[in-house]
């Protein structure tokens, strides 16, 4: 009888383990994001509440941005259509714990890469989409050219950000004086300042470009030359899936390096012709990598051709084909006396 009973306990805990096995393996999240995404048929993006150039949907709910583009990359390495994209407006006080929670797959939203948000947070920056800093922007009737000559400078910052720390750092740094106005809010700190509550308004510079074309009479202001501070912004994702942190992280890299070989929509079909080594093993005509990667042989054709190469996104959002005519700056590329470097691809 003890040995029935023995071989009754071995059968009834072997099957409770396969059963435990079988729920964990169907839990999308231990399945891994791809594989989770590939399940849902769509990408969960996480963007801002709208921000003109990087994250902003139009008056028929369409988003665009050199953020978005980054999304809509990702979808057409995946599904082999941009359009399969869930984009999701946060705030900067939600935006990880999105992430954190699994609501979204990756936070493509202008958020700053620094050593305590990498650690801390259980998130990984994937890469630099775009090279920041913070800036003030003033009056023109003001008739200040630099913020050297913003001593005794009243300043509109939005609260809870690394804007309050930067701008104190500056002025005590350079023995100025100033008056400090935080808000809680982007539009509530705008409003301020347009409504003279404040001599200056001081953000990340893109920021400033993007929220100028909000006020009145967008003319009459402008940037100060001066960048403050470092605000590298980027992809981020979840730790612990290495294979999805490699996706999002290629995806960018494969913009990057799309633009330093002239690759563009336009002419993306017959680049992928060409018998040189090195964009063969791009365009999947010779090698593996991008099955490596869990996608496709050309991974790399179905992102150029969805979103364009990295410098087409950016002209087309944030630079001289946009309203926001921001200079390439930082962001041309490494050979063009920029910062923009991706690893090849090889």
């Amino acid at each position: 009888m003890k040995r029935v009973s023995l071989a009754l306990i071995s059968i009834v805990s072997a099957f409770a383990v396969q059963s435990a096995l079988a729920q964990t393996q169907d839990k999308p999240k231990d399945r891994g994001t791809l594989q989770g995404v590939k399940d849902r048929g769509t990408l969960s993006c996480g963007v801002s509440q709208g921000l003109p150039g990087f994250s902003a949907p139009d008056d028929k709910g369409n988003w665009t941005g050199l953020d978005v583009d980054v999304c809509r990359a990702l979808a057409a390495a995946i599904f082999n259509d941009p359009s399969k994209v869930k984009f999701v407006p946060l705030s900067a006080k939600d935006r990880f714990t999105a992430l954190q929670s699994g609501e979204i797959d990756v936070l493509s939203r202008n958020s700053t890469w620094t050593l305590s948000r990498d650690t801390s947070l259980g998130l990984n920056y994937t890469g630099i989409s775009y090279y920041d800093g913070q800036g003030f922007m003033i009056r023109k009737s003001l008739k200040v050219n630099s913020a050297l000559e913003l001593n005794g400078a009243s300043i509109c910052v939005q609260t809870g950000t690394t804007n309050e720390q930067n701008t104190s750092d500056y002025f005590k740094g350079n023995n100025m004086k100033y008056e400090l106005i935080a808000f809680g809010t982007a539009d509530e700190t705008l409003k301020a300042y347009e409504s003279g509550r404040c001599d200056v308004f001081t953000s990340d510079v893109s920021q400033l470009y993007a929220e100028r074309l909000k006020v009145a009479a967008p003319n009459d202001h402008a940037v100060l030359p001066e960048v403050i501070s470092k605000e590298p912004l980027g992809p981020v994702v979840r730790h612990g899936d290495d294979q999805w942190f490699d996706i999002v992280k290629w995806t960018l890299f494969a913009m990057i390096n799309a633009e330093e070989y002239a690759i563009t929509q336009k002419n993306v079909d017959e680049m992928a012709k060409s018998s040189k080594p090195e964009l063969k093993r791009m365009f999947g005509t010779d090698g593996n990598l991008g099955e490596q990667l869990g996608l496709t042989k050309d991974w790399v054709t179905r992102i150029i051709k969805a979103t364009g190469n990295y410098g087409e996104s950016f002209d087309r959002n944030v630079g001289a084909g946009s309203k926001l005519n921001i200079a390439r700056g930082l962001n041309k590329l490494w050979n063009q006396g920029g910062l923009q470097y991706a690893p090849p691809i090889r």
